[in-house]
């Protein structure tokens, strides 16, 4: 996973948090960098999976929630550091359903050793899509924060079911639906 993931995780937890608290996770989670990730590298996703467990026990909030958190953050932070990939683009669907066309492939062109999860999306109607996520690193929580983060940016609320296909986590199903404003 790329350290952009990590840094960001980081920052959200300072802002949030407080760096006390950052401090706190980086020791509890025997964080083998001790916080120095660069946002160019790769580590284990695992590392990050245990930074979120230990601030869920530091703030008692769920492990879902801290991660649904998570995702909404960081997709404002990919928006802010790389606003061309949005260029153009007006509906929070057409996004959603050409992630690999339009993010995932430039990720691969700028981090050829990338791995980034696959997503196939089918657009049911004008107001919902079906959106089935693949990744070995089972972290569809932090994907439906991105979802969310990702109709915050462009101003349209969502609902969003998510079904576990897989025991594991590996392949998740998400619902969408766009809630219309009275």
């Amino acid at each position: 996973m790329k350290g952009m993931i990590f840094t960001e995780f980081l920052d959200m937890v300072e802002e949030k948090f407080g760096y006390e608290t950052v401090d706190y996770i980086i020791k509890q989670a025997e964080d083998p960098e001790d916080g120095a990730y660069t946002s160019v590298s790769t580590y284990d996703h695992k590392q990050l999976v245990q930074l979120i467990v230990a601030l869920h026990k530091k703030s008692g909030i769920s492990l879902r929630d801290l991660q649904l958190v998570y995702g909404r953050y960081l997709f404002g932070r990919l928006a802010i550091n790389y606003p061309r990939l949005l260029e153009g683009v007006t509906d929070p669907f057409d996004l959603l359903l050409n992630i690999e066309l339009m993010i995932h492939t430039e990720v691969r062109k700028l981090y050829p050793e990338a791995n980034p999860p696959k997503f196939i999306g089918e657009k049911m109607d004008e107001n919902s899509l079906n959106l089935i996520y693949h990744s070995h690193r089972s972290m569809g929580d932090v994907a439906e924060g991105l979802m969310l983060g990702c109709g915050d940016y462009f101003g349209v609320k969502f609902e969003i079911e998510q079904e576990v296909i897989d025991k594991d986590g590996h392949v998740v199903e998400f619902r969408i639906t766009k809630v219309r404003s009275e």
